[in-house]
């Protein structure tokens, strides 16, 4: 969930100004929700394919092609928006990038996205252990220029600084609602934990775990980096800014503070980036044993890898970066963000809705269901629809 999200937000936030912390509030409780609505799912049955699983158990197989498409979909377009990021973030820690055109013709934006894409890639074909240990090492140092600009920022900054904005004439209810769809994006990520099960020691215990304290965390993690963050940065710097915590951490600690958080935003977005390639492929391998995608991508390496499906999801995020070379950076990261973020949406509120429709089905059969997992399938159910009532406010 920590990755992309919440190192370039806070530009695409800053027209809300303080508005974008009630979003944060019930987008971070809508997230808690969505959690323990996975929780939940993941211990009654930790199968292969997460989501779009629960969903062909509940409503059968047509609803449950529909979600895998559209999270797949989700995935490389996130990776899209995500690879985006990573290279604002690249060109600050190598700025002669700027000054030197590296294949005559294409911006720098784009062979860099490239190349990283395809680095990222293979470092999923060689596996799961080695995705998994690249993951662990970026979520550690990502975490660590988060907090110290945040805790820093809140010190040194004046939350007064933060003005109430709308952005234009829509009502509040809608621009609330447009805040959720665009803070989403940062967390998404909170189903990830179900997918891999396969792969997954004790997935009874550890998948729940990992949803409700991954969220958690994360959801602490954004409230203290952006309260800093809008408390120490003039709105009208965060609307221009491709890299708003490097350009905090330039007014706090200088040169070498820029260079610092960069290299963390880095750290961090390319974990982000990591999963998503990872999940696109799994995601892809489990829909296909289900005769959901192309029997082809079926096929795996000697190491368990879903190859094909890895190499086509990544051929599409790098076509989606070509096709949208004319737009400047931080409109195409939202232009993706918001493809991504509306699939994924589908899917949220479709786990949502399976988990009400099989703890239903449990009390037919008789079984005793807990009042609180129906409250929070609810709660996810409504967050969900919130945040797509959002998409269409914001387009």
């Amino acid at each position: 969930m920590i990755g992309s999200g919440i190192f370039t937000l806070p530009a695409v936030l800053a027209p809300y100004g303080s508005y974008s912390f009630i979003g944060w509030i019930i987008t971070g409780f809508g997230a808690v929700c969505l959690a323990l609505s996975y929780s939940y799912l993941s211990r009654r049955n930790p199968g292969l394919g997460g989501p779009y699983a629960y969903i062909y158990e509940a409503f059968g197989r047509y609803p449950a092609a529909l979600t895998a498409w559209a999270y797949w979909i989700s995935l490389w377009s996130a990776s899209a928006a995500i690879v985006l990021s990573f290279t604002g973030y690249f060109e600050l820690l190598l700025p002669w990038l700027a000054e030197h055109q590296l294949v005559a013709g294409i911006s720098n934006t784009v062979v860099v996205s490239i190349i990283v894409v395809v680095l990222f890639t293979l470092i999923n074909l060689r596996g799961v252990r080695e995705a998994s240990a690249v993951q662990l090492l970026t979520t550690i140092l990502k975490i660590i220029p988060l907090v110290l600009i945040g805790l820093l920022g809140i010190f040194y900054g004046e939350v007064s600084d933060i003005p109430a904005t709308k952005p234009n004439e829509q009502s509040f209810m809608h621009m609330i609602a447009g805040i959720c769809l665009l803070i989403t994006w940062s967390f998404i990520g909170v189903e990830c934990a179900t997918l891999p099960s396969d792969d997954t020691i004790e997935p009874h215990k550890t998948i729940p775990r990992a949803s409700i304290l991954g969220t958690l965390t994360a959801l602490l993690v954004y409230m203290i980096a952006m309260y800093g963050l809008m408390s120490v940065l003039p709105v009208e710097q965060l609307l221009q800014s491709t890299s708003p915590f490097a350009d905090a951490a330039q007014l706090l600690f200088g040169n070498m503070g820029a260079i610092l958080v960069a290299l963390g935003a880095v750290f961090a977005i390319g974990g982000a980036l990591n999963v998503c390639i990872l999940i696109s492929g799994t995601i892809m391998l489990a829909g296909a044993k289900d005769g959901l995608f192309p029997v082809l991508f079926q096929k795996t390496s000697k190491q368990g890898t879903p190859q094909r499906a890895l190499l086509f999801s990544s051929f599409l995020t790098i076509t989606l970066i070509c096709f949208n070379t004319t737009k400047a950076l931080l409109n195409a990261f939202e232009f993706f963000l918001l493809i991504s973020t509306f699939c994924i949406l589908l899917v949220y509120l479709g786990s949502a809705l399976a988990s009400l429709k099989l703890q239903w089905r449990d009390h037919l059969q008789g079984i005793t269901i807990s009042y609180i997992n129906l409250s929070i399938g609810i709660l996810a159910a409504l967050f969900s629809t919130l945040a797509i009532v959002g998409a269409w406010t914001l387009y």
